[in-house]
């Protein structure tokens, strides 16, 4: 039977006029840090039409990769610049149900 993915979805807002740096900064962490860990499958940036908001969706092995992430040094140094630019909510989950055409 296959295993689905841990999913991490990060919903941030983001302080007015500051969508595009962040989106950039999210972005270079990804390239830089996040896909060089082990562990991690995809991630995937949505930005709010609004320009209010955020969303990181990524994929992980499992939830021990998710958590070694968080605890990695060169994580722990993006927090703080992000929180400088957007509040955020984290959601680690399983897939349920999917379906596409």
């Amino acid at each position: 039977m296959p295993t689905h993915p841990v999913v991490l979805v990060n919903l941030l807002k983001v302080e007015p006029g500051r969508q595009e740096e962040l989106v950039a900064l999210l972005k270079h962490n990804i390239e830089a840090v996040v896909s060089t860990l082990s562990g991690w499958k995809a991630s995937r940036l949505m930005a709010a039409a609004d320009g209010q908001g955020v969303v990181i969706y990524s994929e992980w092995e499992t939830p021990a990769a998710v958590d070694a992430m968080r605890a990695d040094p060169r994580m722990q140094a993006y927090f703080p610049r992000i929180r400088e630019l957007a509040s955020f909510e984290s959601m680690m989950a399983s897939e349920v149900f999917g379906r596409s055409r």
